[in-house]
């Protein structure tokens, strides 16, 4: 959009009156100060967040114009993803606002007068450059949400505590070394984001937020918790992964309604005995914290569904882990596991179980009861082959096999006909059995660093595959079978044997990149000329010594 573009908009928003306008991601440097002839909005929106694409969408703006203050009807103000580094003091004029976000901008103060927006409810100011707040921000007493983090503040005014109608709080990523105890003032406070600082201790008066619910203080340099952490009991959530602790006061048992607890990355090797008392947990990371057995009193924590145990010093599970019959997700990814216990196919409802990086040589046969599970990781360990009956796993959607020493797949492998995710990278096998060809709905599939020398015909038959890595083997021809694989986008067949490709080649019209390099192509079908929606093409360390016509055609503007 340019410029006549917005004032034409503005012009028709302005007479047909519009209580909503949205102008993200228009690559607009100025916003004229016709914006306010929009007396009767009641939203604009000049920068967003865009989560189906992970992005801010903004605009290039670095300043507003003082005509904003004119919206007096304005009750939410959304300026994403810009360059502004001030705001006009006009802004006070939008007494009616109710929302204001200014997320992801380059401000590194507020202006006095934005304490007079008395009917704001909800503030955010993440990432942006702030490295204090005014005192004056107590005026802003309707407040309920404030989001300030991703910025440089390494202290808070002790007025913050007046914001007594706040409900959630979010300081996280800042450089604060300590919590003024007036923040006990916030007794209507539910949450409290505090992960990413420079704290070392907490005020004992934290205990005085008696409604909250979720406290995250990951990332801190805390070495231990004051007892009266333990008075918060309608705490549901509490973080404290990447601390200094090295032990989790007894008390803290207390905390009857927890129900999502992290302690990775600290030093605890151990857990209370009391820990067993938490009885409403339902998420456990103990991730990275020196456990060198497992701990005894988890397996009476039946309520938990998802538990975490990587990067400790485990070399075995106990049978009584089969006791958690609720879990849905466990991870003991790099430990020191030789075998499992076959009790842990009692875990009937387990959806995804993550082994990868450990020493298992073998799996217990009663593996394959576990129906339920939807991913299996198993990937860097020391795996030789799979249950015969693997294939009972029905349910699976992506498995992990890479980095073991398989040199066979089992035949039944064809009754995994949910598998959309393949991996089988780094192995040892010389075949595949036809039966693959019965894995309807794989859509990405590794066979990197194996010892395959050709495919069955019936590999053609995964019809759905999109992204296929089959480099460093030995592949020395495809199957003309293989041109039936019309979805593929992404195909890796590069440090082969090829010495040709097959004419169906051509029929791969959907690949979009597409690696030939270090083979022994001398020449390519002219088909290959079909290929219309490539994008990148690798064809060095071959024999060729020219492209067929039709390949030149579809390269010519293309740098591959």
């Amino acid at each position: 959009m340019n410029e006549e573009e917005l004032l034409e908009l503005i012009e028709k928003a302005a007479a047909e009156g519009w209580k909503e306008l949205d102008l993200s991601d228009n690559e607009l440097t100025v916003l004229p100060p016709e914006i306010g002839k929009l007396t009767q909005l009641k939203k604009l929106i000049l920068g967003k967040y865009d989560p189906k694409n992970y992005k801010y969408i903004g605009n290039n703006w670095s300043e507003l114009p003082k005509e904003i203050g004119l919206l007096a009807q304005l009750e939410e103000l959304e300026i994403v993803g810009n360059q502004l580094s001030s705001l006009p003091a006009e802004i006070a004029q939008l007494t009616n606002l109710q929302s204001l976000k200014l997320l992801e901008n380059q401000l590194s103060s507020l202006p006095e007068e934005i304490v007079q927006l008395t009917n704001l409810q909800s503030l955010d100011l993440s990432f942006n450059k702030l490295s204090s707040l005014p005192a004056e921000i107590a005026q802003l007493t309707n407040l309920q949400f404030l989001k300030l983090p991703g910025n440089k503040l390494s202290r808070l005014p002790v007025e913050i505590a007046q914001l007594t109608n706040l409900q959630s709080l979010d300081l996280s990523s800042n450089k604060l070394s300590r919590l003024p105890v007036e923040i006990a003032q916030l007794t209507n406070l539910q949450t409290l984001h505090l992960n990413g600082n420079h704290l070392r201790h907490l005020p004992a008066e934290i205990a005085q937020l008696i409604n909250l619910q979720t406290l995250t203080l990951a990332g801190n340099k805390l070495s231990r918790l004051p007892p009266e952490i333990v008075q918060l009991t309608n705490l549901e959530t509490l973080h404290l992964n990447g601390n200094h602790l090295r032990h989790l006061p007894a008390e803290i048992v207390q905390l009857t309604n927890l129900q999502n607890l992290k302690l990775s990355g600290n030093k605890l090797s151990r857990l209370p005995a009391e820990i067993v008392q938490l009885t409403n947990l339902q998420s456990l990371n103990l991730w990275n914290t020196q456990l060198s057995s497992f701990p005894e009193e988890i397996v009476q924590l039946t309520n938990l569904q998802f538990l975490d145990l990587s990067y400790n010093k485990l070399s075995n599970l106990p049978a009584e882990i089969a006791q958690l019959t609720n879990l849905q997700s466990l991870d003991i990814v790099s430990n020191q596991l030789s075998n499992l216990p076959a009790e842990i196919v009692q875990l009937t409802n387990l959806q995804s179980l993550n082994l990868s990086n450990n020493k298992l040589n073998s799996l217990p046969a009663e593996i394959v009861q576990l129906t339920n599970l939807q991913s299996l990781d198993l990937s860097y360990n020391k795996l030789s082959s799979l249950p015969v009956e693997f294939g009972q796993l029905i349910n699976l959607q992506s498995l992990d096999l890479s980095h073991n020493k398989l040199s066979s797949l089992p035949v039944k492998i064809e009754q995994l006909t949910n598998l959309q995710s393949l991996y089988l990278e780094d192995n040892q096998l010389s075949s595949l059995p036809a039966e693959i060809g019965q894995l309807k709905n794989l859509q990405s599939l590794n066979l990197n660093n194996n010892q395959l020398s050709s495919l069955p015909a019936e590999f053609g038959q995964l019809t759905n595959l999109k992204t296929l890595y089959f480099s460093k083997t030995k592949l020395s021809s495809l199957p003309a079978e293989f041109g039936q694989l019309t979805n593929l986008k992404t195909l890796y067949l590069h440090s082969n044997q090829l010495s040709s490709l097959p004419a169906e080649f051509g029929q791969l019209t959907n690949l979009q990149f597409l690696y030939l390099h270090n083979n022994k192509l001398s020449n390519l079908p002219v088909e290959i000329g079909q290929l219309t929606n490539l994008q990148f093409l690798n064809l060095s360390g071959n024999q060729l010594s020219n492209l067929p016509k039709t390949i030149q055609k579809i390269t010519k503007d293309r740098p591959y």
